[in-house]
């Protein structure tokens, strides 16, 4: 079998992997591939009134539907504009489109930057959290490389003036021979550059539960972390499988480490990956975990107030 091939068939496989186990037809919005051209018309809302609201006027709709899963959402659309070969590193440009379907352009700043952008491959092995520039006409642009053939998805984090916290998700395709990865095991530590990051609490799904990252260095406690866009550490939680999206932020606090404590409410039971962020030394690393959401409590979906 050729890798075209071998690619597409992973790829129908997928789909009916992510359909059966979790409903992703039910929750999830369309899932958009990279292309050269925009389709606003396949992409605008259903609603002909909402897709002719000015910019900034636009009714926000609260969605008991998981952040991320949506390539559109209360009128807004993320459109990525560019290919991506599998090693190469490209200049990657994107844009969202609000309810007149012209690209945004005016965004409120949140944590230091107008946009977050995090691409993870489907397999939850390879994170990326990224920080395009904006140009004059709305486009966005950002220096991005996907190691390996597979399948992406790509996340813009933002909030457009007039409107509230938005989290749009579309698929990457990077042709290839592609093999995924198996979920790596839980577990409550994670090495990342000779630090030492220990992960304390339990998921419950369906409220908000606590959870303390702590940092060492040589087995000692790192008690001078560096803020990171306005804090000593950022969390993303992605659930396993259709890839659910939380973006938690650390509870405010005068010691810089070695704890960083977030509270975050998944949205069901499941298996998890966390990527937590963090600054020392001038320099950004990134510890990953898989953690399992179980026990009792209220599985709603949605997110609390502490993530978005």
């Amino acid at each position: 079998m050729n890798a075209a091939a071998k690619l597409g068939a992973y790829v129908l496989g997928l789909t009916v992997v992510f359909g059966g186990a979790l409903g992703v037809g039910q929750v999830a919005g369309p899932t958009a591939a990279p292309a050269q051209v925009e389709d606003h018309a396949a992409m605008a809302p259903q609603e002909d009134h909402a897709a002719m609201a000015p910019q900034g006027e636009h009714e926000q709709t609260k969605s008991d539907t998981p952040r991320g899963l949506q390539v559109s959402e209360n009128g807004y659309t993320l459109n990525p504009l560019t290919t991506v070969k599998a090693g190469e590193p490209t200049d990657f440009r994107f844009t969202v489109t609000g309810p007149d379907g012209r690209p945004v352009t005016d965004y409120q700043v949140e944590h230091d930057k107008k946009l977050h952008f995090i691409v993870v491959s489907r397999d939850l092995a390879s994170f990326q959290h990224l920080h395009p520039v904006q140009d004059g006409d709305g486009a966005w642009s950002v220096r991005l490389t996907l190691a390996d053939p597979g399948v992406y998805r790509a996340f813009a984090d933002f909030a457009p003036v007039g409107g509230g916290n938005l989290t749009l998700g579309a698929d990457l395709l990077a042709a290839g021979d592609y093999k995924p990865q198996p979920l790596a095991p839980v577990t409550r530590k994670a090495e990342v550059d000779g630090y030492t990051v220990s992960l304390a609490g339990d998921l419950v799904p369906g409220q908000a539960s606590k959870l303390t990252l702590s940092v060492s260095k040589d087995g000692k406690p790192v008690t001078d972390l560096q803020p990171y866009l306005g804090a000593y550490g950022h969390l993303v939680a992605l659930r396993a499988g259709d890839l659910a999206y939380l973006h938690v932020h650390p509870e405010e606090s005068v010691k810089a480490g070695p704890e960083i404590t977030f509270y975050a409410e998944m949205p069901s039971g499941g298996d998890y990956r966390l990527f937590l962020d963090f600054q020392h030394d001038g320099k950004v690393r990134t510890a990953d975990f898989t953690a399992r959401a179980s026990g009792a409590g209220p599985a709603q979906p949605g997110t609390s107030g502490h993530g978005h």
